[in-house]
């Protein structure tokens, strides 16, 4: 008696339904993104339905493992399904798990400043802010010496400019960021310092996250502090000082590339008499106009 080709096998149940569960996690999972980006729901509601995809992604998975086992052992169709199944499911797995493993090592903060001292504060955020959202007060000593241990890098940017040039090139490199802008108030009388107050948009979820700068007039320039929170949840994923640690490299590159403005020349004055020429017939080094660069 020949053997049936394997085409003409039933095809694994388990393959099948592993497919279908795949598709609907990777369906969830859409879905839930397009809410929070969208804002027409609330964000806890999203982010329920975000891990309620994921759990399916997980169960397509072992479905998808139960039947490769079937197909090897009784010979049935179905493979394509479950291989189907295998990558959706690792898909929307892999950025999690990664998540995971930088929750494991850094520290549960959502709030990173450069001055845990005298943190700048959200002035035009905190009106706008929901009950729900993370308080907008610094937590204090405790985040401020998680922060030291783990971001020791995150520290002010002492600007070689004065503050309305240290506003104006973080005003710049915010706008070229596309951040939202709710206020921005430079530094001029009577105001002491120079505020800027935006919303960021994660690139995935589309979370909202607060930002502000605030520049000070120094002795010899500027001083840059910055302040970037999480609106929600008590982990941040290391993105607060990932964010404010490029943010003020691009606010150092963008003073840097300022040019200075051209001193004005001094006009010479006119002599009264005829001046007598130095002996050698060549002009004093005074008396010569500077050199143009």
């Amino acid at each position: 008696m020949a053997r049936r080709h394997l085409a003409d096998e039933p095809t694994s149940k388990l393959a099948i339904w592993a497919r279908r569960i795949a598709l609907f996690a990777l369906a969830a999972a859409f879905l839930s993104v397009i809410v929070v980006r969208s804002g027409l729901l609330e964000i806890r509601p999203a982010l329920a339905t975000f891990g309620a995809a994921l759990a399916f992604a997980v169960l397509g998975l072992l479905l998808a493992f139960a039947a490769f086992i079937v197909i090897w052992k009784d010979g049935r169709a179905g493979i394509g399904h479950a291989i189907t199944a295998i990558a959706i499911g690792l898909a929307l797995l892999a950025y999690p798990t990664y998540l995971g493993v930088l929750a494991y090592r850094l520290p549960w903060i959502y709030d990173i400043t450069t001055d845990p001292i005298d943190p700048p504060r959200y002035e035009a955020l905190a009106r706008i802010r929901q009950r729900d959202a993370n308080p907008i007060i610094y937590a204090g000593l405790s985040a401020a010496e998680q922060q030291r241990e783990a971001y020791s890098d995150i520290e002010p940017l002492e600007a070689d400019a004065n503050p309305q040039a240290a506003y104006n090139a973080a005003l710049g490199v915010i706008t070229k960021r596309k951040w939202l802008i709710v206020d921005q108030r430079p530094p001029t009388a009577p105001r002491r310092e120079g505020r800027i107050e935006a919303v960021v948009r994660t690139p995935i979820m589309g979370f909202r996250d607060d930002v502000v700068v605030r520049i000070r007039a120094e002795d010899d320039g500027a001083r840059i502090d910055a302040r970037s929170s999480s609106r929600y949840g008590k982990f941040d994923f290391g993105a607060n000082a990932a964010r404010i640690r490029s943010l003020l490299e691009d606010i150092e590159e963008a003073i840097g590339e300022l040019k200075p403005e051209p001193a004005a020349p001094v006009p010479a004055k006119k002599a009264k008499g005829p001046q007598a020429k130095p002996k050698g017939g060549q002009a004093k080094a005074k008396d010569q106009p500077p050199a143009r660069r």
